[in-house]
């Protein structure tokens, strides 16, 4: 499902029109996106919830020359299923 879909499917169960889906859709994304930015997590009751972990400092290989080359320290997003959509899924 690409985000269009999900836009469609958002207004038909929610009664919205399209246009109010789809900024429904971007306001949600937008806060979920600034709160990780500041180091948060989001949690959704039943969902999951998307959390920022770091990524710690390694040495890697440059698959072209076989170099060995040093990888920074980074932050990465996560997210981990909650125990509702776990069972949904399966």
């Amino acid at each position: 499902m690409n985000k269009s879909e999900l836009i469609d499917a958002i207004a038909s169960t929610s009664g919205l029109s399209k246009a109010d889906a789809g900024r429904a859709l971007n306001a949600t994304t937008g806060a979920i996106t600034s709160a990780m930015a500041k180091g948060d997590g989001v949690q959704i009751t039943g969902f999951g919830s998307f959390v920022v972990r770091d990524r710690a400092a390694r040495t890697g290989r440059n698959p072209q020359t076989g170099a060995t080359i040093q990888i920074k320290a980074s932050k990465v997003a996560a997210f981990k299923a909650g125990k509702a959509l776990k069972e949904a899924v399966n």
